[in-house]
């Protein structure tokens, strides 16, 4: 089952110019909106411009929905994590370090695309995967912290505290791999992934990744000071992408 292929357009001024005018106009209507804060709207801006330039409305449009989605789930049960002393700091707002945590890997990507440097298929892959494995890694934590009954650390299965780095539970493991699945399906209507298989893979991958980033959270956060969880984010999306690639090559999905 195949989809139609997204045509992006040529790399031209205009589109560039068409890029800023709309990620200043509409980043000026959205910082009253408590998503992110007044710098991470700043970076938000930048990050949207490039994607525009790079993979035109479709790959842009892809980020929003990543942006509006986290922002969405994260505000689930708040009240009540916000009591536990588990919800995100400055009530749920993201900053700079977190648009580029997230965002960083599928920026490159995107910027390869356009530069026309390797597959754009194999590229896209890629890049559907960071965001499929950051929305799954948001959905499973925010959804796992408030709803999850039985939390244990990933590496010892010993009961923890909901919020501790590297727990998980079942809840939170479904609702990460919801999230991916969702991700990659707003990835697949905007034409960015063309084929069922690639759908498939982006999903599956999605959903590893994030019990990796767990899997570091246990092993590596509190150990090593310079381990920042946004460090971790960026990781995260990075190793996504590369497995998701990876994982096409060596299927031999691009024939």
């Amino acid at each position: 089952m195949a989809f139609p292929s997204p045509d992006f357009p040529t790399q031209e001024p205009m589109l560039w110019l068409t890029a800023l005018v709309v990620n200043g106009v509409l980043i000026s209507v959205a910082q009253r909106f408590p998503v992110l804060t007044r710098a991470g709207w700043c970076h938000a801006g930048i990050l949207g411009t490039v994607l525009w330039g790079s993979l035109g409305w479709r790959g842009w449009l892809a980020v929003v929905a990543y942006l509006v989605l986290g922002s969405l789930v994260t505000k689930l049960g708040f009240a009540r994590k916000l009591d536990l002393g588990l919800a995100e700091a400055r009530g749920g707002r993201r900053g700079p370090e977190n648009v580029w945590g997230s965002a960083f890997t599928g920026l490159v990507l995107a910027m390869l695309i356009a530069a026309g440097l390797g597959s754009e298929r194999l590229l896209l892959i890629g890049f559907a995967a960071s965001f499929a494995a950051k929305l799954a890694d948001t959905f499973g934590s925010e959804i796992g912290k408030r709803w999850g009954r039985t939390t244990l650390l990933i590496t010892t299965l010993r009961p923890v505290p909901a919020g501790t780095e590297g727990a998980v539970s079942v809840e939170g493991t479904l609702a990460s791999a919801a999230g991916s699945l969702l991700m990659t399906l707003v990835m697949a209507l905007l034409g960015l992934l063309t084929s069922a298989s690639a759908i498939v893979l982006v999903s599956v991958v999605g959903l590893l990744s994030t019990l990796l980033e767990s899997l570091l959270g246990a092993t590596g956060q509190g150990r090593w000071p310079w381990l920042s969880n946004e460090l971790v984010n960026g990781l995260q999306t990075a190793w996504a992408a590369l497995l998701a690639m990876a994982a096409v090559a060596l299927l031999g999905m691009l024939h």
